[in-house]
Formats: structure tokens, sequence, C-alpha cells
């Protein structure tokens, strides 16, 4: 491949007693000029690579044809009003409206396509106050998570110029009922501050409307511990202040006091208990949605005058083969989502627990929590699948109609493809699920080009949800598969827990059955197989790709995480220690070196060719990891398949948020696999 020179320095490390080897350390340095000159080279290499590749015109026609589309977001009510993001079919990103009442006139509040010439600048999060006269909301430069936060009255449409919050990356403001301020979470962006730490330096503040922010009013002090998060959610009817200590993706601590008294001391509702806990309350009382003894979770009911774990009652108890995930009140009743075989299905209880009914869908697929208010029987949730686009419905509560309220309309035929879900053994015997996406006409031959996409962390589901992306690749006869690996939540937090800290192996081995799977049944074959995956997945196919490299014959690898010797030193390393474990603890060090894929690279292995995706501004995952983890592919197998990386400009974690970006990077991506693969695009008619 005549890849660019990387150099190679003999950078040794003994940790509890092991020698680690980083050759490729100086690479950490983005601001470095030698760092800076070897990404330029390796962004040309690759893309004079991929611009060669066949098939990229119908690619980036049938792209721009899938993404360039009418989009509609469901509703959120705040008061009498309404806050949706709508984009239209020649715009780059969404456009955020407002009206009053869910048949007024739609009215522009913010529209990011005017906020910066390049589009740099992005709208991250939105928080209307609780009659939505007042909104606060987030920008991003380059769609990182860093944020600044703003606030804005929505019947001018203008912006206060004294209420502008730096370090609002972890913000989440609760209004209080007056509109008065709010609470808020506050991250320094003192650059003396090593990124991984600031979390540490977290505080809880109250900011009152037309003050200087930097004198905003302590609520509590940081805790110094950068593996935590905390968060501060004022109750719906504003009595009571709740402070979260977030501990990892697995549990949480809790505290309230009444928010009348600012001199009140916090009261413990839940603490040191290995389980989460979210609140939500309506009239006296307060409700806890819990896995706390119940791994497939549970609903309490306690007072919200005075709660406690001790006198809560639980009126719903756990479901022996479902998982509950996720409540909202809506109209006086509980409306509770329930994920039974990684798909959804939902039910209203009254406030004792009691269920009275359920909510139709149309179909197997995914739905998103149902939005809407306490007192009022309205509400909005989307629902997706593989073949059916979003679909946004309006329902009541109170008499269980539900009607489309708007449709994604995505020119695409779905006909043609079905969708199973199998059942397979895992290396240690625990069956898995996986969605698989073909044509009905297909030869399981092992002929049939796959994707495989995967990740298995952080108690994240993967659902059968709509991606427009995969269409252009079924459409050239491809196939289409999504595990639920352990340590993803389809399955309950013991789930979860299988595939965490010393268990993350489960994870990479759940993977691998499924490669096995759809080769041994003719679905595919190693050659004809791909894998994906991003951030926790890109570990994953990072680590899929090092163990058996035979099994794949192409890696998508996204803003991953691949040397977990040193990865809670960057970015917001720290805050994963609860899920994946620290280097610097002895016995977590050998679980995290054992798989570590950078560190697992052998010269003289033939590698399945590899695509790392990164992006320039990705301030949660450090993009150090693909250029180390490339650097080291093409030093160790130079003479094989292409080991390229790809560097988005101007772009965060979740890449960049214009159309035009995801057409450029979804063209690179399936030209590339369509090259590994052996595919070409369909004959036009």
């Amino acid at each position: 491949m005549n890849y660019p020179d990387s150099r190679r320095e003999d950078t040794v490390d003994t940790l509890h007693g092991q020698q680690v080897a980083d050759p490729y350390r100086w690479l950490e340095d983005a601001d470095s000029p030698e760092v800076q000159t070897w990404m330029n080279t390796q962004q040309s290499f690759t893309d004079d690579y991929l611009q060669k590749l066949d098939g990229r015109s119908w690619l980036t026609k049938r792209f721009m044809e899938l993404y360039y589309i009418d989009a509609v977001s469901t509703p959120r009510r705040h008061g009498d009003r309404f806050f949706l993001y709508r984009r239209k079919a020649g715009q780059e990103k969404y456009v955020l409206y407002w009206k009053d009442g869910i048949d007024g006139e739609e009215k522009i509040l913010i529209d990011p396509n005017t906020l910066s010439e390049d589009g740099s600048v992005s709208l991250g999060d939105i928080y209307p106050s609780r009659d939505g006269k007042l909104m606060a909301y987030t920008l991003n430069e380059n769609n990182a998570d860093e944020a600044v936060l703003y606030v804005m009255d929505v019947d001018a449409g203008t912006t206060s110029k004294v209420d502008v919050i730096e370090g609002a990356k972890y913000a989440w403001p609760s209004w209080t009922k007056d509109n008065s301020g709010f609470y808020y979470t506050w991250v320094p962006t003192d650059k003396t501050i090593p990124t991984q730490d600031r979390p540490g330096y977290a505080e809880i503040k109250f900011h009152k409307l037309g003050e200087d922010p930097k004198q905003d009013q302590r609520i509590v002090e940081r805790t110094n511990d950068p593996k935590m998060f905390v968060g501060v959610e004022l109750s719906h009817n504003g009595e009571k202040l709740f402070y979260y200590k977030f501990k990892g993706w697995s549990q949480n601590d809790v505290y309230y006091r009444d928010a009348s008294d600012a001199d009140a001391k916090w009261t413990t509702l839940a603490e040191g208990i290995d389980a989460t806990f979210s609140l939500s309350d309506f009239g006296d009382d307060l409700f806890i949605t819990t896995n706390w003894n119940a791994p497939n979770m549970r609903v309490l009911k306690t007072s919200i005058k005075n709660p406690s774990l001790e006198t809560a009652k639980e009126i719903v108890p756990e479901h022996e083969s479902a998982v509950l995930d996720g409540m909202s009140i809506v109209g006086g009743k509980l409306v509770l989502n329930y994920m039974e075989n990684a798909y959804n299905k939902l039910y209203t209880h009254n406030l004792d627990g009691v269920r009275e009914g359920e909510i139709s869908l149309p179909t197997i697929g995914a739905t998103s929590r149902v939005i809407g208010e306490p007192d009022k029987p309205e509400a909005y949730f989307t629902f997706t699948s593989f073949t059916v686009p979003n679909q946004v419905y309006q329902t009541n509560i109170n008499t269980g109609e539900t009607k489309l309220w708007a449709k994604i309309d995505v020119p695409v035929d779905p006909s043609p493809y079905k969708v199973e879900q199998v059942r397979y053994p895992s290396k240690d015997g625990t069956e898995v699920t996986m969605f698989v996406v073909t044509k009905k006409d297909v030869k399981l031959d092992g002929n049939t080009p796959f994707i495989l996409y995967g990740y298995g962390g952080f108690n994240v589901s993967l659902s059968p949800g709509f991606r427009s992306s995969i269409y252009p690749w079924l459409e050239m006869g491809g196939g289409y598969a999504v595990a639920n690996l352990r340590g993803g939540g389809e399955y309950g937090e013991s789930w979860h827990k299988a595939g965490m800290l010393d268990k993350k192996q489960n994870v990479f081995d759940d993977f691998h059955a499924a490669a096995k799977y759809l080769i041994e049944n003719k679905y595919t074959s190693p050659k004809k197989l791909a894998i994906r995956g991003g951030s926790n997945g890109g570990l994953l196919v990072g680590a899929a790709m090092t163990q058996e490299p035979e099994l794949y014959g192409a890696v998508v690898c996204a803003v991953p995480l691949l040397d977990m010797v040193r990865y809670h030193l960057h970015g917001s390393g720290k805050t994963w220690i609860p899920e994946y474990g620290s280097a610097d603890d002895a016995e977590q060090f050998k679980t995290l070196f054992a798989y570590s894929p950078y560190h697992h690279i052998t010269p003289g292995v033939d590698y399945p060719a590899a695509l790392f995706l990164s992006a320039d501004s990705d301030d949660r995952v450090d993009p150090l990891h693909a250029r180390k983890m490339v650097a080291a592919l093409q030093h160790a197998d130079p003479d094989g398949e292409p080991l390229l990386l790809r560097i988005e400009e101007n772009a965060g974690h979740g890449g960049g948020d214009m159309v035009k970006k995801w057409v450029e990077s979804d063209v690179d991506t399936y030209a590339f696999l369509m090259k590994q693969l052996g595919m070409s695009v369909p004959a036009t008619k």
C-alpha cells in the first residue's frame, strides 16, 4: 500500500510487573506540528484511495435522495406551547420551531443553518421553561460536547446578552415554576485543569435570570471524583430539589431537600446501593423507577413530602421477560415503555400501578419515550422499525385513541426485504438475539455481502430502528445484521453487567459468535462479512479484528476507544472507569490489557481491510486512539488490504451535523465496503 511513514519509538511502560510497549505514544499530542503533518499526510493518502473507487457517483446520488428530505421530530409540550425540529429537503440542519397549541402556526425559533457561514456552530440541547415562555439552549462549536448556554425569550425571539454560561457541557438546567431562574450543572473550562479531570470539578449552581452567571449561587460543591457525573432536578410541583450522583451507568445516589429553603441540608433517598433510581412526581406522590433488587426494573411510590425507600410501596413489579425501558407521567397516568426481545411495547397504568391498557403500535419496532404533560392527556411518540421510517403518533391517554401525526417519507421501497430475529449461542452457551435484514428471496449460499453491527456496553439497547443508510447496501444485494450483545440493556441490568469490567470479553465473544452464526448458516462468508461499530462499538470491532481477523473481510471502526491501557487519561475517559475499569488497578489492568486492541496488533498477521473514521473535534473519545491504531496496523501489515484513517473536519464525536457531511462520509464508507466485498451498484433501468 506504500503507506505514509509513521515513526516508531522504544516507549515501554512497566505496569504491575507487565511490560507494555507503546511505540506511537507521540501521536497522542494533536497539537504537535509533527502529528499535524502526519494527520494531513494520512488524510491525503486515504482521499487518494477512496476517490478512485467505483460506485461513488451512484452512491452520492442515492444518499442525497435519502438524506435531503423533509423531516420532523416528535413535538414537545411545555404548558400550551409546542417545540419541534423540522428540516426541509434543501436544508443542511434541522430548524427549531415553536407554536401555541398543536394546531398553531409554526414559528422559527433558532435556525442553525444561519449560525455560521461554514456550518461549524451547532444547536445542542434545548430546555424550555415549564410554560414555554423562556428557553435555555446550548451552542456547540464543531458539534463537540463542550457547550455554551444561552437564554431566549420565546415570544420576542431574542437571546439575553447577560444570561450566558460557559461550561455547560452537562448543564441540563431545571427551571423554577415562576421562571425566575434554573438549577444546572457547571463544569469549569479552565485549560489548566486536564479535560479528563474536569467532571470531578462539576458543581450544582442556581442561575437567577438577569444576573451575572459568575455570581451564581453554588448549591453543591464539587466532588473531586472525575469518575462521577452530578445532576440536579426540581420536582414537577416545585417543592423538592433532587441531587444525583451518577457512578457510571449502573449506579446512582439521590438526595433531596426543600427547594424553598436555601440553607436546608440534603436528606439521603438512596446512597451506596448498586442500582439506578429515576424520579417523577405528580400531586403528592413520588414515583421511583429502579433496578434495585429488580434487574428488569420496577416502579415504587412514596410521598413527595417525605420520600423514603423504606416506606416506598412497589406498585409495578419487575417483569420476568421484559425490561422497563422508561416511564412517563401523562394525563394523570403512568405510561410504561417496555422492551421485550429488544423491541418496544407501550402500556398505561393508573397511579396505583394497575395496568389499564396498551397503546397500539403498527408492527414490531422501537418507540421513543411518550412525551406529554403530567396533567394533560394528549401525548406524542415516535415509532420506527428496520422497514418503517420514523412516524410520529399522537395519542390520548384517557381514550386510548392513537393516530398518525406526521410521517417522514423516505424514497425507499421496503417491500422486497424481510426482518428476522434469530437466536444463537455465544462461546459460553449464553443465548444471544440478532436482527437480520435481507431480501425476501435471498439465497443462503454464503455469497451475500453482509454488514454486522454491534455496540455492547453502557446499558445501551439496539432495537429495530430505521436507518436510511443501509438501503443502498440492501439495494445492491447486501444483508444487514444487528446483534444484541451483552453489555447492552436489551435484557436488563444483569445483561449489562455481564458485559462490563472483568466480563467485557463476553461482549467480543458474543460478536464473534454472531459472525459465526451468519457464516455457518450460509448467510455470508468471512470474505463477504464486514463489521461496523462506533465509540464503544469501535472498541468492539477493534477487538474483533485483532482477536479473530480471519472471520472478517472488512472493518469500519468509528470514533473508537482502542488503547485501553491509557484511555482514562484522555477525553472523558475517567467517567467510563465504572464501565471498563482502570489500568491503575492491578486486577483491572489484566482485563484491559488482555483485550486492548492497540496492544494486540501482531506483525505478519493478515488483517482485514479497515477504515477508521475519526473527527478532529471529538472531545469525548480522543482521536488519538484511531491514530495510534492505524499507525500500528500499517506497520504490522503493510502488504495486505488497505488500512486507512479518515479524519472529518469540524466534527465532534457524533460527526458533523450537516447533511452534506453525512453524504460524504457514507459515500466514502460504502464505496470502501463495496470494493472489499466485491459489490457493484444496481443496474439502472
